[in-house]
C-alpha cells in the first residue's frame, strides 16, 4: 500500500476503493442517506429514552462513531480528488496564458517567469 494523492493511484485505471468512494459519495449525498441517518439518530434518541442496558447504549454508540469514521474518510478522498482537478485546470490555464503570451510577445517580463515559475513546466516535460 502507498500513501499517495487518491488521484495518482493506479495510474488511469481506477481501483476498488476509488470506485466505492465515488458510489459512496453518490449516495451519501442523496435523499435516501438523509432518511438513513433521521433513522440512526432517531434510534439513538429512543435508546437514551427508554434506557435500555449499557451494552445496547455502547452498541448504538460504537454503529454511530463507525458511520462518522467512514463519512470522514469518503469526505476526505472526496476532497482530494476536487483539489487535483482544480488545480490541473488552473494549470492549464496558466500554461496557455503563458503560450499565447509567449507567442505574441517573445519571451516575457516578470510576470511570465513567475507564472512559469509557478506551473513549474519544466518539471513536467
Amino acid at each position: 500500500m502507498t500513501i499517495q494523492h487518491p488521484v495518482q493511484r493506479g495510474g488511469d485505471r481506477r481501483g476498488l476503493f476509488e470506485r466505492l468512494a465515488e458510489n459512496a459519495s453518490n449516495f451519501t449525498s442523496s435523499p435516501a442517506f438523509l432518511v438513513v441517518c433521521l433513522l440512526l439518530v432517531g434510534n439513538f434518541v429512543a435508546i437514551h429514552v427508554v434506557q435500555p442496558s449499557v451494552e445496547l447504549e455502547l452498541l448504538a454508540a460504537g454503529v454511530m462513531t463507525c458511520l462518522t469514521l467512514l463519512l470522514l474518510a469518503l469526505l476526505k478522498n472526496s476532497e482530494l480528488r476536487a483539489e487535483h482537478a482544480i488545480q490541473r485546470k488552473l494549470d492549464a490555464i496558466a500554461a496557455a496564458l503563458l503560450e499565447d503570451y509567449e507567442s505574441r510577445n517573445g519571451k516575457g517580463g516578470k510576470a511570465v517567469e513567475d507564472l512559469r515559475k509557478a506551473i513549474r513546466l519544466e518539471d513536467q516535460v
